[in-house]
């Protein structure tokens, strides 16, 4: 069966969406280029997002002290010896909020990594209270001849949960941002936790209909993860019942429920996320790599004849 996203696969996925826009395999390679955040810097708060640890998922190649050059060749080796395949890169600023800076630093970092010749385009990595009309419009310029999509870190569409884990905007803000964005024909992309603290299994079910009402491209997904040193460390060891953490199985189960009630249009890029063990705090899965996670996945959704999208054409159908 062919869905319709254009292949065999039980959700639209990032490879396809990749292979349908170049034509072959396109990786993504991490930049660290040094940026900060609004409530880091004490411009809205201190201490940033009580889950947040960029070391856990930052590659040993990125670092802010090399020049965005220094790190794609870098990275362009380290990849070329796990994967094999792909040809393009797309350079991926990851770490801190990457909009926020003057609009000439952007132009002067964003410049450097698309002068280079295996660089197909840009991925940015911000919070949607590091955007303006200016910065948008000038991305929007930039992507005339290039690929150029932003990533917002949503984490969750329910207000408390954004206050409780000091993420200084609410969900109206990052609702703003996207549809600024996607205004502009930029592709847009949002991030979000599964299993916050105080979030049960129907409330993250329920979210997915908000989340389908957003113009989004893609859509990252991962479960909580406590990292050490960080603040939710320190309030798990305060209250470990308000903490929940699934097995891999329950973990897929529950997230085949989330596939199937989203939009078949969204570009499900992540559904899960691993980090090396020496920053896991609590419970976590050990040494499970992504490859093993999606493998389980798409047999899951073979077992249960299960797909992207299944619930919400029921839907779209039903309120037509």
């Amino acid at each position: 069966m062919t869905y319709p996203w254009g292949d065999e696969r039980r959700f639209n996925s990032y490879a396809g969406y990749f292979r349908r826009m170049f034509g072959g395999r396109v990786q993504k390679l991490s930049v660290d280029a040094g940026f900060t955040c609004p409530n880091r810097d004490g411009t809205i708060g201190k201490g940033g997002c009580t889950f947040c640890d960029n070391g856990a998922f930052t590659p040993s190649y990125c670092t802010p002290a090399k020049s965005v050059r220094q790190q794609i060749d870098e990275g362009i080796e380290f990849h070329r010896n796990r994967y094999r395949t792909a040809r393009r890169y797309l350079v991926y600023f990851q770490s801190f909020s990457n909009t926020y800076a003057p609009l000439e630093r952007l132009k002067e970092l964003y410049g450097e990594a698309l002068a280079h010749p295996e660089v197909a385009g840009i991925v940015v990595g911000t919070r949607p209270d590091c955007v303006d009309e200016e910065k948008l419009d000038w991305f929007a310029e930039l992507a005339r001849d290039r690929y150029v999509a932003l990533e917002y870190g949503i984490e969750s569409t329910y207000d408390a949960s954004l206050r409780a884990v000091n993420r200084g905007h609410d969900f109206a803000c990052a609702r703003r941002a996207v549809e600024m964005t996607a205004e502009r024909g930029l592709p847009v992309g949002a991030h979000f936790i599964l299993g916050l603290p105080g979030e049960t299994d129907e409330m993250l079910l329920a979210q997915t209909e908000r989340i389908n009402a957003l113009p989004l491209t893609t859509v990252k997904f991962h479960q909580l993860q406590v990292f050490r040193s960080t603040p939710m460390a320190a309030e798990y060891d305060a209250d470990p019942g308000r903490f929940r953490f699934w097995e891999p199985g329950e973990y897929i189960d529950l997230f085949i429920e989330i596939l199937r009630r989203l939009r078949p249009d969204l570009v499900v890029e992540r559904f899960a996320s691993e980090a090396p063990p020496r920053y896991h705090y609590g419970r976590n899965w050990g040494l499970i790599r992504n490859e093993q996670l999606l493998a389980r996945l798409e047999k899951r959704l073979e077992e249960r004849n299960a797909y992207q999208g299944e619930f919400f054409t029921i839907f779209a159908e039903n309120n037509s």
